[in-house]
């Protein structure tokens, strides 16, 4: 059971990278400033959720002491700051016309 979730998050982080880098290269590439915003919001987004998924692996694969959890504990609260910010930046670009 364990094994299978330390698998699924090991699934999600390397997802969750992939569309980071994704979204990272079309917003680089993108000419107009409301894509641009937008697939940074994207970026935002999936790069919190990749944040967070690697605190949990973090938290759960290794013994849990002091250093490891005070950690992942700033991973994810990096991770949901990158979220949060993604999300408003999506919405914004969003209602732009």
């Amino acid at each position: 059971m364990v094994n299978s979730l330390n698998w699924l998050l090991v699934i999600g982080v390397f997802a969750s990278l992939f569309a980071s880098l994704f979204f990272s290269y079309k917003s680089r590439r993108a000419r107009d400033g409301r894509q641009r915003g937008m697939n940074a919001a994207k970026m935002n987004i999936f790069m919190g959720v990749m944040l967070m998924l690697v605190a949990l692996l973090f938290m759960l694969v290794y013994s849990g002491s002091t250093v490891k959890v005070i950690i992942g504990t700033l991973f994810i609260v990096i991770g949901l700051f990158n979220l949060f910010a993604g999300l408003r930046n999506h919405s914004v670009y969003r209602s732009m016309k």
